[in-house]
């Protein structure tokens, strides 16, 4: 039902009616009362126009009436009437309006933040509590690996600050190195996944690092220990298990036989 009234602040309180009423005072502005899931009613605004872009009626909400009064409902009424002159659609400007200000925001999270984030939403799945600590480690303080990229917006994180972040260890700690520049290439894939960026990732390794960086595999020489001869090891193993630096675990693996029950 629709009708029409002069309203005033005191009369919008007061209507208890379910329906539709028009202010006569604004053109196509509406006052909507409808049931409370509760009981009594609930009150807001809403502007009828027809969208000069598709052509068809359509209704915007302008927000309910204990936030929205009577004369600043009129002034969000006046301003979707001037879209709609101006041959633009009020709800699609919104929209763009609200998609704008989520953009801004995002460009305003920082890789730091992102990181923890990622911690907090993968941690639950990694059962070793010593991969939780590297973890955050690497992202973590002022001493993390990532300190000098924590602050920064995830949106600017570009390949020459990834290279500044593992050039001083890349040669020094190879094996530390690339497990932070998989970490940072983790959490930049997440960002973007979340909106928070857009593009390719920086921190990649095949055709992009890979072509700036060494070789893990070039810098880092493993040197084996020499294999223990077989007749010997009874006695290592019995020297190494009686050793005060041989405890808990240690023990437990010399002891191990393979039985169930074990």
């Amino acid at each position: 039902m629709t009708k029409s009234k002069k309203l005033t602040a005191l009369k919008v309180e007061k209507i208890k009616e379910p329906g539709y009423y028009r202010d006569v005072d604004s053109r196509n502005l509406y006052l909507q009362v409808a049931p409370a899931e509760h009981g009594g009613v609930v009150r807001s605004w809403i502007y009828r126009f027809v969208s000069p872009v598709t052509g068809k009626p359509r209704w915007m909400g302008l927000g309910p009436v204990h936030a929205i009064k009577l004369a600043k409902a009129r002034e969000l009424s006046r301003a979707a009437r001037e879209a709609v002159k101006l041959g633009t659609d009020p709800i699609e400007n919104r929209r763009a309006d609200l998609l704008a200000r989520k953009v801004e925001a995002a460009k305003r999270i920082t890789f730091g933040k992102c990181a923890a984030d990622y911690i907090a939403e993968h941690q639950a799945g990694w059962k070793n509590e010593k991969h939780v600590y590297q973890w955050k480690a690497t992202f973590e303080g002022k001493s993390a690996a990532t300190a000098s990229i924590n602050a920064l917006p995830v949106s600017a994180i570009d390949t020459a600050l990834v290279l500044k972040t593992l050039r001083p260890i890349w040669k020094e700690k190879p094996e530390t190195a690339s497990r932070v520049r998989g970490r940072i290439e983790r959490v930049l894939a997440w960002a973007t996944v979340s909106g928070y960026r857009q593009g390719e990732n920086p921190a990649r390794w095949r055709g992009h690092l890979g072509e700036m960086l060494p070789a893990k595999s070039k810098i880092h020489n493993v040197i084996h220990h020499k294999a223990l001869p077989y007749a010997e090891l009874p006695t290592f193993i019995g020297e190494t298990a009686q050793s005060r630096q041989c405890v808990g675990a240690c023990t437990r693996i010399f002891n191990f036989n393979g039985d169930a029950d074990e």
